[in-house]
């Protein structure tokens, strides 16, 4: 049975996501840790947990996100998967990151260039990938369709959509792609962001004002 547990890290505020099942091996979504403290907490909890992390997977790789990328990898020796298009913004991390405050920012490198509906094995457990690009050009978002839950990044939050202001980001094609991928899945599937608390398709689907039944685009 898939169990997920989230942390908010960082002065974004980003949701980090560990995926475990019965097997106690585990993925680490998005690891957005950049403190000691937040690494702590991170590190203590799959300690306490007793499990075996497997992959690093990155929805997509803005710099709230990746920030604790390089200290999983060392951490746990583990492989780094995120969408081939996503190398760039990566890459580009290390470049700004100062002039946000992250001045000790260390840098990480892709193992494997996940592609969508490339099953994501982990234990029992098996995720389906979706691309969702619009907020980064290859946003992915990840089903588990047993449990019917959705790690779906910054594309789709609690009545608002990931911003398209940034570099890659396109606001028409993050509509489009919310409307043919994530409101093609079950309405009671619930949406775990990269920000900001859950939701559920079918809240979203009624009541997001920027893809909901009364969006004005």
């Amino acid at each position: 049975m898939l169990q997920i547990k989230s942390f908010t890290f960082n002065p974004f505020s980003e949701n980090t996501y560990v995926l475990f099942d019965e097997t106690k091996e585990a993925v680490i979504i998005d690891p957005g840790c950049y403190e000691k403290q937040e690494k702590g907490i991170l590190y203590d909890f799959i300690t306490k947990e007793q499990l075996k992390p497997v992959k690093i997977i990155n929805t997509h790789c803005h710099i709230d996100h990746v920030l604790g990328n390089a200290f999983i990898k060392k951490t746990y020796n583990i492989p780094l998967w995120f969408h081939a298009e996503e190398e760039p913004i990566l890459k580009a991390v290390s470049s700004y990151s100062s002039n946000y405050g992250f001045a000790q920012y260390q840098e990480s490198s892709v193992d494997h260039f996940l592609q969508e509906g490339e099953i994501v094995k982990f234990g029992n457990t098996e995720l389906m990938p979706l691309w969702v690009p619009g907020h980064s050009p290859g946003h992915l978002v990840f089903y588990h369709q047993a449990s019917k839950t959705c790690i779906a990044g910054d594309t789709l939050f609690q009545g608002s959509i990931g911003r398209t202001d940034l570099p890659g980001g396109d606001h028409e094609t993050l509509i489009n792609a919310i409307k043919e991928k994530l409101f093609n899945l079950p309405d009671d599937v619930v949406i775990y962001p990269g920000h900001g608390p859950s939701t559920t398709i079918g809240y979203e689907k009624l009541n997001n004002p920027f893809v909901g039944k009364n969006a004005v685009n």
